[in-house]
């Protein structure tokens, strides 16, 4: 839902994709997968429902280089889950700190299972136990 909320509201997309170190205290980090296994997979996504050029995959190894590209001028708009939009607003303040607009925060809801529980990568991999 975030790559095609984010592909129906902007012309042209960037993705950042976590690397393994970052992942590596994620919890039943067993079961991810490797970062170009990740990667192929997104990339086959995107290509299945839109054109890869509109899409730009970037590396995120730390918060700071995640703070570096919401710093970027030409950003406009940030796709955040419910989950994640606490980091959207961080990044926000840092903008305003630096006297920069803040992002618009297009915000997805989180969905649940049949059973009601969050749809999370989390919940999926803990059910791969």
């Amino acid at each position: 839902m975030l790559i095609k909320t984010a592909l129906s509201v902007s012309e042209f997309i960037e993705i950042g994709l976590t690397s393994e170190d970052l992942l590596k205290n994620k919890k039943y980090g067993s079961h991810l997968e490797s970062f170009e296994v990740r990667k192929k997979k997104l990339k086959d996504y995107i290509a299945s429902i839109s054109d890869l050029n509109r899409v730009n995959i970037v590396t995120i190894k730390s918060w700071e280089q995640m703070t570096g590209y919401a710093l970027d001028p030409e950003y406009e708009a940030l796709v955040v889950s419910q989950e994640t939009y606490e980091n959207g607003i961080k990044l926000n303040e840092t903008r305003e700190k630096k006297g920069m607009i803040p992002l618009i925060l297009v915000v997805i809801p989180m969905l649940k299972d049949k059973d009601n529980r969050l749809i999370s990568s989390t919940n999926i991999r803990e059910k791969l136990e």
